[in-house]
């Protein structure tokens, strides 16, 4: 195209922007349902961007070698927010409309420009892709923070309201109670993979580093259609799944809390029974932190004491049959019948009659040597507790 043509082309072109413009936004109108729902002041911003788009053309035909001409000259005036309103994919609905309008309305007539239009659609699309690839990476950096420090304010028990709506930002969706749950950390774990792995076994996850360790929160992803039911869910099927993408050592599960403010508890649960985990050497991975309650209370752990004594002395102290008795005799005499038949001057059979009922009443059976170790610690607790109770009471 000689220097004279060209200069027509853009005077012509300059003529009619108004009028390409003008025509744009009637097709968008009428092709794009989604673009006539838009809130007044977003369908002006897409106005805007569609106006700065012909603009951009036309300079780009006066100078196509200039740089960086197209996503300051588009996007730059776009408002922030309109980044969140309209997806990727609308934003390839507009440029594919306006690509048809300039087309059909305004450059069929002109082979050469026709071609030097499709030549800048091109950019623009791989524009438009990068200022989303920017906005996703930076949201992707922001999501992780927040993420971080809502794990922190969990595990060092930071009850503020603003918890929820950090996590609605997060777009965390669960159902049912939540789960602190800590491991070992070597180095920095593959998050995003953990991310993938917990909601293909039907979770939600967060996760942070703490030192040499990594606390995940964990909850049961919540239904993607109103009235749909959840699926079962296994804390401990979830953890197992993602052992394997954690470091070797302990895995511990804390207890159920009902909120994420409550799941401060659940993280100290979790973050003592892993300090108290080589204390059992067959302790299985993972592991309930209520399971390595003994070894808790041995290293210090005041939750786990007092866990021990409320679970286990007071509801056998509050029975009407002499369970608490048989229990304490059943252990002193190493877990022998006849020995606790003898003691308690009672049939053998009325002692494992009781050791039913504490099992019934407790969920630890006194006969397996591993929840025996439990009850002997809850026993010796509850009772220096209501012995100190009592030395207090007058």
């Amino acid at each position: 195209m000689s220097e004279s043509d060209k200069e027509r082309t853009l005077a012509r072109l300059r003529q009619v922007s108004g009028e390409m413009a003008t025509a744009t936004l009637r097709r968008l109108d009428e092709d794009l349902p989604w673009y006539r729902e838009l809130a007044p002041a977003r369908r002006s911003a897409i106005g805007l961007v569609a106006q700065s788009g012909i603009q951009s053309f036309i300079n780009w035909f006066d100078n196509p070698e200039a740089e960086g001409w197209v996503a300051s000259d588009i996007f730059g005036n776009a408002p922030r927010e309109l980044i969140r309103s309209v997806s990727l994919q609308q934003t390839l609905q507009l440029i594919r409309v306006v690509i048809s309008v300039v087309q059909d309305q305004f450059t069929a007539d002109d082979p050469e420009l026709h071609l030097a239009f499709l030549n800048y659609s091109r950019d623009v699309a791989f524009a438009a892709a990068d200022v989303y690839a920017q906005a996703a990476e930076a949201r992707g950096q922001w999501d992780e923070r927040l993420e971080a420090l809502v794990v922190d304010s969990v595990v060092n028990g930071e009850s503020t309201h603003e918890l929820p709506s950090r996590l609605a930002a997060l777009g965390w969706s669960t159902t049912g109670p939540l789960y602190a749950v800590v491991a070992a950390s070597s180095g920095l774990p593959d998050l995003e993979l953990l991310r993938r792995t917990a909601r293909a076994a039907g979770a939600e996850i967060l996760t942070g580093v703490q030192t040499d360790r990594l606390v995940m929160i964990l909850g049961q992803s919540a239904p993607e259609n109103v009235g749909e039911q959840p699926h079962s869910f296994s804390i401990k099927a979830v953890v197992r799944e993602l052992s394997s993408l954690c470091a070797d050592g302990p895995i511990v599960i804390g207890p159920p809390a009902a909120t994420v403010i409550e799941a401060s508890t659940s993280a100290r649960a979790a973050q003592a029974g892993y300090r108290a985990a080589a204390g059992w050497k067959l302790a299985p991975r993972p592991v309930l932190a209520d399971d390595l309650l003994p070894e808790r209370a041995l290293a210090g752990d005041p939750l786990a004491r007092v866990t021990l004594i409320q679970k286990a002395y007071v509801p056998l102290s509050r029975q009407s049959t002499d369970l608490l008795g048989t229990l304490r005799s059943y252990l002193d005499s190493g877990r022998s019948l006849e020995g606790t038949a003898r003691d308690l001057f009672v049939h053998p059979n009325t002692v494992r009659y009781r050791l039913r009922r504490i099992t019934d009443v407790l969920g630890w059976d006194p006969t397996d040597p591993r929840d025996a170790l439990i009850l002997q610690m809850a026993l010796i607790l509850g009772s220096i507790n209501a012995d100190q109770d009592e030395a207090v009471a007058p």
